[in-house]
């Protein structure tokens, strides 16, 4: 059997932790297993307590000791997975698991080893006019910068085949991690397949963490990798 690798960053979730949990463990793949890495990046809200707590075959928790960045917490989740695909899951409810068998499907049927979701092509709750502006103008840079037509490049669904993942070897730690990723597919020659999902976007008074600031790391991130790595 083919197996999925999960892999959920977690910093200050408590609201939703464990029903992220429930609900990626509800989600069923014909012919394919679920492993599931929980990494809490040196939460302080009470979160590593409530992670403690849970105790089920298909979980793997670990902790960082200090609070290292979303981009170190995927790091240490792709060293522990095991699975023949990866993806990397939020832990704030804002996408829907039951999305992942249908961003699996297009890798199961050979015609792609990376695939992200769009939430701009699916049903979405509307996000703030700044955020959908800054994440187009992000996309459109992407393109010019590696000739493709993205959508959405900075969706968290990106699931991608172990071959691919690890072939990425990365080295953000913050938010850069993300570009980063779409970056070195890209420069692998690697197609990025688009499928589109749900979205549930959450404001920053439910505990959004990105800001604008972030968006000029994504920039020198992106033409770190497209000119200088």
């Amino acid at each position: 059997m083919k197996t999925l690798s999960i892999i959920i960053p977690v910093y200050n979730e408590k609201k939703t932790v464990r029903e992220i949990l429930r609900r990626v463990m509800a989600v069923k793949i014909a012919g394919v297993g679920k492993q599931i890495i929980v990494v809490d990046d040196c939460s302080t809200d009470g979160t590593k307590e409530l992670l403690k707590k849970i105790n089920h075959p298909e979980v793997k928790i670990f902790y960082h000791s200090q609070n290292q960045g979303k981009g170190a917490a995927v790091k240490t989740g792709f060293a522990q997975a095991s699975g023949d695909y990866i993806i990397v899951q939020d832990a704030d409810l804002e996408y829907d698991p039951q999305d992942i068998p249908k961003l699996l499907r297009p890798i199961q049927e050979g015609k792609a080893e990376a695939v992200y979701g769009s939430r701009f092509t699916g049903e979405h709750r509307n996000m703030f006019f700044w955020h959908m502006a800054g994440n187009k103008f992000l996309s459109l840079v992407t393109n010019l910068l590696f000739n493709t037509t993205l959508s959405d490049v900075e969706v968290c669904y990106k699931l991608l085949t172990k071959k691919v993942a690890t072939d990425i070897k990365l080295e953000e730690n913050r938010w850069g991690f993300d570009p980063e990723i779409t970056a070195k597919i890209l420069k692998q020659g690697v197609r990025i397949y688009e499928v589109p999902i749900s979205y549930a976007g959450r404001e920053f008074s439910e505990g959004k963490k990105i800001s604008w600031e972030d968006g000029f790391r994504i920039l020198w991130v992106l033409f770190k990798y497209r000119f200088l790595k």
